[in-house]
């Protein structure tokens, strides 16, 4: 039975997230429809991050089975036509080996978070970003993001309905930078806890607007207790930017 990789990306404002939920369209169920309008096939498929609602992606990554054998080519061709007009794109769709598995098989996930931090609100990019409009240090919220590398029980910055089985996680990667008016916040992990990347940048603008020093950023964590955690920033800023494998 082939084995089907895609790389996706998609506006997340017009979904409740990848994973289907009863009476609300999600990305999941618009690409399975999709899959079935072409190929006739009803089948299940499997993501590399389960994104929450308004959260987008850049470098999703999927995969299914189907029981003839397409060219590559022409499934993604197929998927791009039966997903109009939603804003999703099928950006790459390869044969793979059937040992490949989206989720199971990586090795490491790329988020983004992005922060328009200006006085005016945004014109352009209203739910791409996190308008903040108070002043941010950059710097100090990327010191302080520093103090957390590395593996760590993240029970403050995980949501209450995460499901994994354990808190602990490997920070590989988590910077902060500002670039004009944009501060990007960058974070790789092999896997993240449910609202991990949100929860750790809305503490991390605390630092930033100086409520915060980055040592009590560090002692938010170390508390391992989820009412430390600084408010939740919005989904709006977050981007799956890449999965590794």
């Amino acid at each position: 039975m082939p084995r089907y990789r895609l790389s996706i990306e998609y506006d997340g404002r017009r979904f409740c997230g990848w994973q289907r939920q009863a009476g609300d369209l999600s990305v999941q169920q618009l690409l399975e429809e999709a899959i079935a309008r072409f190929s006739g096939e009803s089948i299940v498929t499997q993501a590399a991050g389960r994104t929450d609602a308004g959260v987008h992606a850049l470098g999703q990554v999927v995969h299914f089975d189907l029981e003839r054998d397409w060219d590559p080519f022409k499934v993604r061709e197929a998927l791009n036509y039966h997903t109009k007009p939603h804003p999703v794109a099928i950006l790459t769709a390869d044969r793979v080996d059937e040992s490949f598995e989206a989720r199971f098989s990586a090795i490491a996930r790329h988020y983004e978070y992005r922060i328009l931090n200006r006085r005016a609100r945004p014109g352009l990019d209203a739910g791409r970003v996190w308008h903040v409009p108070v002043p941010l240090d950059a710097d100090a919220m990327h010191r302080a993001a520093q103090l957390i590398l590395g593996k760590h029980d993240f029970t403050t910055f995980r949501a209450a309905e995460c499901q994994a089985k354990s808190p602990d996680r490997t920070l590989d990667i988590f910077t902060v930078s500002r670039q004009a008016e944009m501060i990007v916040v960058t974070a790789k992990a092999r896997s993240f806890l449910h609202s991990q990347v949100r929860s750790m940048v809305g503490s991390l603008k605390l630092v930033g607007d100086g409520k915060w020093r980055p040592s009590d950023f560090r002692a938010a964590l170390d508390a391992r207790d989820r009412s430390r955690c600084g408010p939740l920033a919005p989904p709006d800023g977050l981007y799956l930017t890449k999965v590794d494998y």
